[in-house]
Formats: C-alpha cells, sequence, structure tokens
C-alpha cells in the first residue's frame, strides 16, 4: 500500500507542484525552501480522512497562512488543493490492483450564508475516482451535496448535507469498501516531526504498560512500543544492533512492563548505573524515539519523518540510516531533512537519489523534477 505521487496547488510557498513518491523518498534542502510545506501538505492529505483538516488548517495560521504566498492572477480564485495517487491492494484480493485517486479543494466560505465560521476554511471539491480508459467516480462532492457509488454501481447522494468544512471521506463510512478502504490507508499514515525532549515532554514521563505495535505521533508510548518488541515479539537484534551501532558498548534496559513501561540506558563508562528518561540528553532521547518509530513491531503503511536529525550528534546519523533503510523494507518512508551527511548515509544504505528542494521562480520546486511531474534520470 503506497503513495505513486502528490500534487499540491497553492499551498503557503508552493504555487503547483507534482512529483512522485517511491518507496522511499528523500528530499534535502536549505531552510526556506519550502521542505515541511511538501511534508505538511501531505499530512493535510491525512486530516481529510480522520475528518481534521479544517482543524489543522486552523491550529498552522487559518486559511489565510495556508494560501499560496505569492501573487495571483487577476481573475484566479484563491484556492487550496491537494490530489493524491495511491496504488494498494484490496483486502482479500491480492490479484487485484487498486489505483485510486483523492483530491479536495479548499477555499474561503460566506459565514452569512453558510454553516462556517468567517475565518473557517470551506470545502469547495472532493473526488475519489479510480482512473483508467473509463474513469469511475466513487465519491464526488460539490459543496455541502455529495455522492457515493453504491454496491450496484449507481450513484447516490448524500441524505445529508455535509458541513462547510466537513470533509466527504472521513463522513462517509459502511457506504463501499473501496471508499472504506482508502479512508482507513489514509488515516493509518504516521507523521514524526521533531519530537518534544524537554521535561514534561510526552517521551519522559511513563507511558501504561499495554501491547502497543506502533509508536504514536508525540512518542508518549515509546516504553510501551519498546516492551512490546521485548517481551511481546522476542526479537531486539535491529534495535539492539541500533544502539550498539549509535553508543558503542551500551544496553538499552526494557523490564516486563506492570502498570507502565519503562525503559533506561547502561553506558560501558558507568556499567552500574542505568539512566532513566529523565536523566538522557535530548539527542539520545529523539534517537531512541526514531528507532521507536522506525522499528517498532508492526508499521503504519506511510512513514513520514520531518527534520528528524534535530538534536542528533552526527556520530548518530550512520545508525539514524540504517533504521531508515530497515523500516523502508516493510513500510513506505519519506524523509524531510536539513542535513546532506543523512541524505548521503540513506543513500550508502538504499542506493536511492536524494532530491533537493530548491525555490524556482519563487515558488518551491525539487531539482531536477520536469514540469509533467517526473524525474528523467529515473
Amino acid at each position: 500500500m503506497s503513495i505513486s505521487d502528490l500534487d499540491i496547488t497553492g499551498y503557503r510557498s508552493i504555487r503547483s507542484i507534482r512529483f512522485p513518491l517511491r518507496r522511499l523518498t528523500v528530499l534535502v534542502g536549505g531552510n526556506g525552501v519550502g521542505k515541511t510545506n511538501l511534508y505538511r501538505a501531505l499530512e493535510l492529505v491525512h486530516a481529510a480522512a480522520t475528518g481534521d483538516l479544517a482543524l489543522s488548517i486552523a491550529r498552522e495560521g487559518g486559511l489565510a497562512s495556508a494560501m499560496w504566498a505569492g501573487q495571483r492572477r487577476a481573475n484566479e480564485k484563491p484556492r487550496l488543493a491537494l490530489d493524491v495517487g495511491l496504488d494498494t491492494i484490496l483486502p482479500g484480493d491480492e490479484e487485484a490492483a487498486f489505483l485510486p485517486r483523492y483530491s479536495v479543494e479548499i477555499g474561503y466560505g460566506d459565514s452569512r450564508y453558510e454553516a462556517i465560521f468567517s475565518e473557517e476554511p470551506k470545502i469547495k471539491a472532493e473526488s475519489l475516482i479510480l482512473p483508467g480508459r473509463r474513469t469511475v467516480t466513487l465519491l464526488e462532492r460539490k459543496g455541502p451535496a455529495a455522492w457515493y457509488r453504491d454496491q450496484d454501481g449507481r450513484m447516490r447522494q448524500l441524505d445529508h448535507p455535509l458541513l462547510a468544512s466537513e470533509t466527504a471521506l472521513s463522513a462517509l463510512r459502511g457506504t463501499l469498501p473501496e471508499l472504506d478502504a482508502v479512508r482507513h490507508l489514509l488515516a493509518s499514515w504516521r507523521f514524526y516531526h521533531s519530537f518534544r525532549t524537554d521535561p514534561d515532554s510526552p517521551l519522559r514521563r511513563p507511558s501504561l504498560g499495554v501491547t502497543a505495535p506502533t509508536l504514536d505521533a508525540d512518542g508518549g508510548n515509546l516504553g510501551a512500543v519498546l516492551a512490546t518488541l521485548r517481551h511481546i515479539r522476542g526479537d531486539t537484534v535491529d534495535l539492539d544492533e541500533a544502539i550498539d551501532q549509535a553508543f558503542p558498548g551500551a544496553r538499552l534496559n526494557v523490564p516486563p512492563p506492570e502498570r507502565d513501561a519503562s525503559f533506561s540506558m547502561s553506558f560501558p563508562e558507568i556499567p552500574h548505573r542505568a539512566f532513566g528518561p529523565a536523566e538522557l540528553s535530548d539527542g539520545t532521547m529523539q534517537f531512541l524515539a526514531l528507532l521507536g518509530a522506525l522499528l517498532a513491531y508492526r508499521l503504519p503503511p506511510f512513514i513520514a519523518l520531518n527534520e528528524p536529525e534535530t538534536s542528533l550528534h552526527p556520530d548518530l546519523l550512520p545508525a539514524l540510516a540504517r533504521a531508515i533503510a530497515r523500516a523502508a523494507t516493510r513500510s513506505q518512508v519519506w524523509v524531510v531533512t536539513h542535513s546532506v551527511p543523512l541524505a548521503n548515509a540513506i543513500a550508502d544504505q538504499t542506493g536511492i537519489v536524494p532530491r533537493t528542494v530548491i525555490r524556482r521562480d519563487g515558488a518551491t520546486w525539487i531539482e531536477g523534477l520536469s514540469d509533467i511531474g517526473i524525474f528523467p534520470d529515473e
């Protein structure tokens, strides 16, 4: 289950761009070129599936902050459009390729006539299609009205109007297996962006002792993720190798959970003293959280890492690159980074070509990307 390509229009520093995503995609570039905007745009697609799209835009400053920051043509309406191509297999039918495209268009509403607040983003249009010789529409939405294809292949109108800020993808449930499969796929993506490592961060607080196959977005269940690897799967070879590569001679201690799941680290310089989460450095906690995200018992179908090198000493980057390479054999991974050494280390491990994010005519672009959205050197 993977993303084949992403099309973004009118988002922050991105005027219009379409580019392919591979099993492992690494984007590298300096400050201010728009790398994080590429990452955030895909996170908004995830929010459309979970029903949090309007909330996500509000949290980043509202629609005015999210819209294309450059000049528009005189007759050009302010719009933010996201379109993602998927390549997946329907459960129970591994021979049937399922290649849907989901798109959503967002703009300003009018609170005088619509059930929407004055600064709230409005879903202008939304669709889920199956491209081919004959395009099949599974979902179509225009304003508050939405239509979906039923089990018999007929288009039916949703019997109640949608809120202006509500996505049809999140609201329509149980109407068609294909639609449910796409929503479940998009909602299961995970985005990890610079884990908090301050004294009150979720990483440093105890996590409940329950089986945790996947790391939470804030890393708050890290202790449970490590305990699940150690005591449920009973296989921590990759984890132990990563720890030893990053901290030669160190040991990660993960006792069987009781009410809480805990962990500590022992270092060869002080072998009889274990250091718990409250005592470990910011870089060590960041590195352990990344291992939890990349080496967990069960990985989500898509993992996005934004600037994972934050707080890490350069000596840790080869171990992180190796963990990313391991994760890419089990999941689709997207890495956005400032660090050329990290990008090169990932390339050494996998042979993939890191792509450089640049500014072209004032807008975010990817070096080597053609205007039709392909990399000719691939």
